[in-house]
């Protein structure tokens, strides 16, 4: 699989319809460097530090006007897509959510966050109910989290024990956390035996200042590739090869001894 990532600022205005023609263009870049799939950041279409005001405004169905944009967009390039946008649920809720679809614009996965990180997610969001569930791509099989959520052993390994091969995180993290990028994304990965693509923004939003930095976390240990902090598409292959590479090199799965590991969901 050759994996683009998209690391970007978006619209200065936060409107989904331009961002939806950032997609579309990056899209249609990521095509043209053989990309089979392409993840761009949490709340790309509407911005992330927007308040709670315009999050329930910007808020639309997981099938929803830009739902339909989007699979057209991943229908007409021929790729697959994985965004982050507000959610309207059912429930009325509002959630942090990230959309997978594939190569002909069919929805394989809604993910909504399910750690929200301070105030900030907190005043505009429900946290999402968590989730093991994975889609397959050219024979890879995914799982997305949302940048907050891949900080959290735990959620990655629930998916590494679904049988992921690959964890799509959008996100939207701010400097001064720059250890994420370097650190944490790949520990996940080579402690899980699976890579882990991690799509940020860039620039500044409000009081936040991003910090770019997105990578992908390889499982033999490191990142595969690391960005900048400017707007950058990085292009990626993800081979069959290293990842059994990687799982013939880690024992960590193998060695686990769940009944030892009964306080860690306890209460403090």
């Amino acid at each position: 699989m050759r994996l683009a990532l998209l690391q970007t600022a978006g619209d200065p205005a936060n409107r989904p319809a331009a961002n939806l023609d950032r997609l579309d263009a990056a899209a249609a870049a990521a095509v043209e460097q053989g990309a089979d799939l392409l993840l761009v950041p949490e709340m790309f279409l509407s911005g992330y530090n927007i308040g709670r005001d315009a999050a329930q405004a910007l808020a639309e169905p997981a099938d929803g006007p830009s739902a339909r944009r989007a699979a057209d967009i991943a229908r007409t390039r021929n790729i697959a897509l994985c965004y982050g946008y507000p959610e309207r649920g059912a429930d009325g809720a509002i959630y942090n959510a990230a959309l997978l679809l594939d190569r002909g614009g069919a929805p394989l996965l809604n993910f909504r966050k399910t750690h929200l990180f301070g105030d900030l997610d907190r005043e505009m969001f429900a946290p999402g109910p968590g989730t093991a569930e994975l889609a397959e791509i050219d024979g890879y099989r995914l799982g997305i989290l949302i940048c907050y959520d891949v900080e959290f052993p735990e959620a990655v390994r629930t998916l590494a024990l679904g049988g992921a091969d690959l964890v799509l995180v959008p996100t939207a993290n701010m400097k001064p956390y720059d250890a994420v990028s370097h650190f944490v994304v790949p520990a996940r990965a080579f402690e899980n035996e699976l890579y882990v693509a991690y799509a940020n923004r860039c620039g500044s939003e409000g009081t936040l200042d991003y910090m770019g930095l997105s990578c992908v976390g390889d499982p033999n240990g490191g990142n595969l590739v690391l960005a900048g902090e400017g707007e950058e598409l990085i292009v990626v292959d993800l081979s069959p090869e290293r990842l059994e590479a990687g799982r013939a090199l880690n024992t960590h799965l193998r060695d686990r001894r769940p009944e030892v590991y009964v306080g860690v969901t306890g209460e403090r």
